[in-house]
């Protein structure tokens, strides 16, 4: 897959400064086209794309790609693609149109939406803990029965070890002030926590929160969440995109895009990896997204309403941010910024 998506890479680049009539000095002699659609798909069912060529130009062959796929099911000009399990948001259907000596490379855009609706879910309180009103949560994550918690804002932010049955805090690493902390993750006995602005992730040991080394960002402009599945991170940004980023190396290798059945969805924040999903809260809002990591198909919602008021109302009270889960008891919990209260919650569907 790798080798393909390299190859493809290059062929396009080729064309493009090389022998292509849209190389940037002439605008394509062909174009694509969506036949009967209007570019917005679900999973199940078929796209079908054709070359447009006005110029009656002579084509020699075309080749098709979907998310850097070569399309199997197609002939001289027009190709189509029943959509199973692809990535859904927006996404574009490539060319290589062969013809006369010269390659074009053009591209059509597309939004590809999960074919059935998220399931409601809504909570009950099982437990409640002590949680510092003045810690402005960014990242949470349990890690053997103990809870880590990020905190935010330039000149303030830090890593915490805690016992959050008690609320104590076990150990706190206060970060420069030229940060704003962000989402953390723990994988391989250290912790990775990301920074907002800066462009840049802390790597700690967990033995004793001491920084070991830092990381930078690819891509993506900004840090939000962060999770792992035990050998891939997932990385939010504010954008539509999740990125998956390379265990070993933090590169950003690929995304994808949390899409309902309708629309794709921006201002995913707060990450947590539980029973093989993702759980996203969304920057302002009381739901948390439950997120296939394959394809960005979000496949349930979890309404939080009303949990904000459980807390002690004071100026600096922000929104829900903040999901835990400890795999060794299966529960999960949740705060938010400047909250007082940690919240065990059961999760049941409506």
């Amino acid at each position: 897959m790798k080798n393909l998506n390299l190859l493809l890479l290059f062929l396009l680049s080729l064309t493009l400064i090389s022998c292509g009539s849209n190389s940037g000095k002439k605008i394509s002699d062909f174009s694509l086209s969506l036949i009967d659609s209007n570019a917005e798909f679900q999973l199940g069912e078929t796209l079908e794309v054709a070359v447009k060529n006005p110029k009656n130009r002579e084509i020699d062959s075309v080749q098709f790609y979907f998310e850097d796929h070569l399309l199997e099911k197609s002939d001289k000009t027009s190709a189509s693609l029943q959509l199973k399990d692809q990535k859904l948001g927006n996404q574009n259907i490539q060319a290589l149109v062969y013809s006369e000596g010269k390659t074009d490379s053009i591209q059509i855009s597309l939004k590809v939406f999960n074919n059935n609706p998220p399931e409601i879910y809504t909570y009950k309180i099982i437990n409640t803990y002590p949680h510092d009103q003045n810690a402005y949560t960014q990242g949470l994550e349990f890690y053997k029965d103990t809870l880590y918690e990020s905190t935010g804002q330039y000149g303030n932010s830090s890593l915490r070890k805690t016992n959050f049955e008690t609320g104590e805090i076990l150990k706190k690493v206060d970060l420069a002030d030229r940060y704003f902390g962000e989402g953390i993750s723990i994988l391989n006995d250290k912790i990775y926590q990301l920074t907002w602005n800066e462009g840049e992730g802390l790597i700690y040991d967990i033995a004793d929160l001491n920084q070991i080394t830092s990381f930078k960002y690819n891509q993506s402009k900004e840090g939000w969440g962060l999770t792992n599945d035990g050998e891939k991170f997932y990385k939010s940004d504010g954008t539509e995109k999740i990125w998956i980023l390379n265990g070993t190396t933090l590169a950003e290798e690929s995304f994808i895009q949390p899409t309902t059945h309708r629309s794709i969805s921006t201002q995913l924040n707060e990450l947590e990896w539980i029973e093989g999903k993702i759980y996203a809260n969304t920057y302002q809002k009381d739901g948390v997204a439950i997120i296939n990591p394959k394809n960005g198909a979000i496949e349930g919602l979890i309404n939080f309403k009303g949990l904000r008021d459980k807390v002690t109302q004071h100026p600096d009270l922000d929104v829900l941010n903040g999901i835990a889960y400890n795999p060794n008891n299966k529960k999960i919990y949740v705060t938010g910024k400047n909250w007082d209260k940690l919240f065990e919650v059961e999760i049941i569907k409506k």
